[in-house]
C-alpha cells in the first residue's frame, strides 16, 4: 500500500482530522498528507504544513546544552544552580537531561510573553514539590527541560527561541518552522481538536516560558526528519559525533514495561531496545511521533491534530519501520487470561501537580481513577476510572483499549509497599 493511501485510510478510521507524515530510508525522502488543518476552515493538510511537535522539542534544547559542554561552558555533571544560582534544587545539569532531578514536573505556570519568561518560571519553581531524591528515579519532567531552556538563554546571553534559530534550525536549513504564533501565521499551521467530536482547541499558543520542553515548536514532518539525519551522520557539524553519541547512550532505565514509552532515556532521547531512538510529542489536540532507527538508515516523523493518534502509530508508523525490516515491537496488551492479584500493595491515593490518582481492588486486578488537578481540566480532561489486569512483575495494563491503544502502569515497590504509581511520571503514595 502507498504511503499517501495508508495514512489517509488510518486517519479515517481513528477519527483524525489532519495529519502528515515524512519518512527516509535508502537515501529518499517520501512524505503523505490527508485531512485538513482545522475543521472549522477546512484548509488542507499538506505536506509541508507545521504541527505543534510537543515534547519532541525536548532533544532540540537537549542539543543547545550539549554544545554549552562541547565549548566547556557547562559541565553535564555540575548542580544547575552553579550556572543559574535562583533554581532551588539540587539536580544537576546531566539529571535534568535524564528526567531525573527530582522535583514536580507538571508545571505550565504561564510567566508571560517577555524575553524574561524562563527567569520569572525557574523563579517559580521554588515552590515546587520533591518528588525523589535527585538521580533516584526517573520521572518525566517537563519543568526540568524549562530550567534547561533559561540555562541556554543566560549563558548564550539571548533567548532561547533566539539560540534555537542561529544554532539548529539556521544551521541545519530548517524553513518549515515556527516559535510563536506570529510566525505560525505566516504558514500552513495546524490547530488542534479535542474530543469526541473533534472540537478545535480553542487556544492555539501555549506559554512561552514552557516553551524549551514543548508548548511551542511548531514543524513540518520534513524538518523532523532532516534533524533526526544529522544524529545518523553524527553530528552534520552542529554537533561533534561524540555530543551526538552521547545524546542516544542509555543513561537511566524506566521503571515498567516499554511500549510507547521507551524503556530507557539517553541525554534527551528515548532510546528503544529494538535499535531506534526518539521522542514523541503532543499538545491539546496535536501529537508527533518520531523515530530514527540507526540500523536500517531510517527517519520517520508522523503528526495528527486530533483523534486516536495511537491507531495512526500502529497501523502507518510501525508498519513503515517493519518494511524497512525492523522488528518493532507493537504495544503491550492484556494476557488472555490475567492472573488474579493481591491488590493491597497497590491501593491507595497517589498524588502528583497535575492528576491524583486513587487505586482500588475490583475484579482481581485494579480500578484507578484519575482525578484531573486545574491545568488539566482547563485542557480539557474529565475524571475518568479505568480497570487494569495484571501484566508482569508490579505492571497493570488497561483491560480494554483507550485511544486506541492499552495503556500500562508500573508500581515502584519500597518494603513490600508502592511508593510511586508510575505511568511515566513517579507518582508518590499520599
Amino acid at each position: 500500500m502507498e504511503l499517501s493511501e495508508r495514512l489517509e485510510t488510518a486517519a479515517r478510521a481513528h477519527g483524525v482530522p489532519g495529519a502528515a507524515v515524512a519518512v527516509w530510508h535508502d537515501g529518499r525522502l517520501r512524505e503523505a498528507a490527508t485531512g485538513v488543518l482545522n475543521t472549522a476552515t477546512g484548509v488542507e493538510t499538506t505536506t509541508g504544513s507545521v504541527f505543534q511537535i510537543g515534547s519532541a522539542t525536548k532533544p532540540w534544547t537537549a542539543a543547545l546544552v550539549m554544545q554549552l559542554a562541547e565549548e566547556g561552558r557547562v559541565d553535564l555533571d555540575r548542580p544547575v544552580a552553579d550556572y543559574l544560582p535562583e533554581f532551588a534544587f539540587p539536580a544537576t545539569v546531566r539529571q535534568l537531561l535524564t528526567h531525573t532531578g527530582g522535583f514536580d514536573g507538571d508545571v505550565f505556570e504561564d510567566t508571560g510573553r517577555g524575553d524574561d519568561c524562563l527567569d520569572a518560571y525557574v523563579a517559580h519553581l521554588k515552590g515546587a514539590g520533591r518528588v525523589h531524591e535527585p538521580g533516584e528515579l526517573f520521572s518525566y519532567c517537563n519543568a526540568g527541560y524549562c530550567v534547561l531552556g533559561a540555562l541556554v538563554a543566560r549563558l548564550r546571553g539571548t533567548t532561547w527561541e533566539q539560540a534555537m534559530r542561529e544554532r539548529l534550525i539556521g544551521p541545519l536549513g530548517i524553513t518549515q518552522a515556527a516559535l510563536f504564533a506570529e510566525e505560525a501565521v505566516l504558514l500552513r499551521a495546524s490547530a488542534g481538536h479535542i474530543g469526541p467530536d473533534a472540537d478545535v482547541f480553542p487556544r492555539w499558543q501555549m506559554p512561552r516560558s514552557n516553551g524549551p520542553a514543548g508548548s511551542t515548536l511548531c514543524l513540518a514532518p520534513r524538518e523532523l526528519v532532516r534533524f533526526g539525519r544529522m544524529f545518523l551522520a553524527g553530528g552534520e557539524g552542529v554537533l561533534s559525533p561524540e555530543s551526538a553519541e552521547a545524546m542516544r547512550t542509555p543513561q537511566v532505565e524506566v521503571p515498567g514495561v516499554a511500549g510507547l514509552l521507551a524503556g530507557a532515556w539517553g541525554l534527551g532521547f528515548e532510546i528503544f531496545e529494538w535499535g531506534a531512538y526518539g521522542h514523541d510529542g503532543g499538545t491539546p489536540g496535536q501529537s508527533t511521533f518520531w523515530r530514527i532507527v540507526p540500523g536500517a538508515d531510517l527517519v520517520i516523523a508522523m503528526v495528527g491534530n486530533g483523534g486516536a493518534f495511537l491507531g495512526l502509530i500502529e497501523d502507518v508508523a510501525y508498519p513503515v519501520i517493519r518494511e524497512a525490516g525492523v522488528d518493532v515491537p507493537g504495544f503491550p496488551v492484556p494476557p488472555e487470561r490475567p492472573g488474579r492479584v493481591d491488590a493491597a500493595p497497590y491501593e491507595g491515593r497517589y498524588e502528583g501537580p497535575a492528576l491524583t490518582l486513587e487505586v482500588a481492588a475490583a475484579d482481581g486486578g485494579l480500578a484507578v481513577t484519575t482525578i484531573p488537578g486545574e491545568t488539566a481540566r482547563g485542557l480539557g480532561m474529565q475524571t475518568s476510572t479505568s480497570r487494569y489486569v495484571h501484566l508482569s512483575g508490579d505492571s497493570f495494563v488497561t483491560a480494554e483499549p483507550e485511544a486506541g491503544a492499552h495503556h500500562t502502569i508500573t508500581f515502584v515497590m519500597r518494603d513490600g509497599r508502592a511508593a510511586y504509581l508510575h505511568n511515566g511520571r513517579a507518582v508518590a503514595r499520599a
